[in-house]
């Protein structure tokens, strides 16, 4: 069974999303306030976490952000009213996997869980050698889950690694923004939050430093590409 931590201080949505996920087969623990909700999250082992961000004793932000210091793997998903699009990538940027807005449909907010699980769920097939993936100086193995750009090892979040990933696999061919969506969230997501752009900056800043070649590239009206940077690009 698949246990769900749920950080939330409004106590009827925080049983009406128990009761909800219950029924579906989940083991649902509820934290009430930021503290808890980080103890517990760091003291046992889930296969979820839903935050909200305005909580009593620690916000929602700075729990993710502890949790993502010691647990790199979980799925993270945010649930709260503050939607504008500032407020979303400051939540992305927090290393969240997700981000559903308040007030919400619970098909909605279930079909978000069940596509964090799955993704969870992904095992590596075993293979006699390694899967290695380059561009450039730029170094994928999936099979360590390492990245390197020349000698220097890359860390990214689970997401931006799932990002860089289909970029990789699909070098010089254009992805829409609804292709990434599909591909690295598994559900269309509501094209307002421009998650995508979001997290191809996210990934942009840690795979291209100064003086250093681009590789992803916009490609205007379309979406992006990996390639280097001997051609027309934006």
């Amino acid at each position: 069974m698949k246990k769900i931590l749920l950080v939330e201080d409004e106590t009827s949505v925080a049983a009406f999303i128990k009761k909800g996920l219950s029924e579906e087969g989940y083991e649902v623990s509820i934290a009430l306030d930021g503290k808890t909700g980080l103890q517990m999250a760091l003291a046992n082992s889930f296969d979820l976490i839903i935050l909200d961000i305005m909580l009593p004793e620690v916000n929602g932000l700075e729990v993710c952000r502890t949790i993502r210091l010691q647990n790199k793997s979980v799925a993270i998903l945010f649930l709260t009213a503050l939607g504008t699009s500032e407020n979303v990538v400051v939540g992305l940027g927090a290393e969240a996997d997700d981000y559903l807005i308040k007030p919400f449909k619970f098909i909605e907010l279930l079909a978000r869980v069940k596509s964090l699980l799955r993704r969870a769920d992904q095992v590596l097939p075993v293979k006699l050698e390694e899967e290695v993936f380059t561009i450039g100086d730029l170094v994928v193995n999936n099979y360590s889950k390492t990245v390197k750009r020349g000698e220097r090892l890359i860390s990214l979040t689970s997401t931006e690694y799932r990002l860089l990933l289909l970029f990789i696999r699909n070098q010089k061919k254009v992805l829409s923004r609804v292709e990434i969506l599909e591909e690295v969230w598994g559900i269309n997501f509501d094209m307002a939050t421009n998650v995508v752009d979001v997290y191809v900056n996210y990934l942009r800043k840690k795979i291209e430093k100064e003086g250093i070649p681009k590789l992803i590239h916009t490609v205007i009206g379309m979406g992006y590409v990996l390639k280097q940077s001997d051609e027309d690009s934006n």
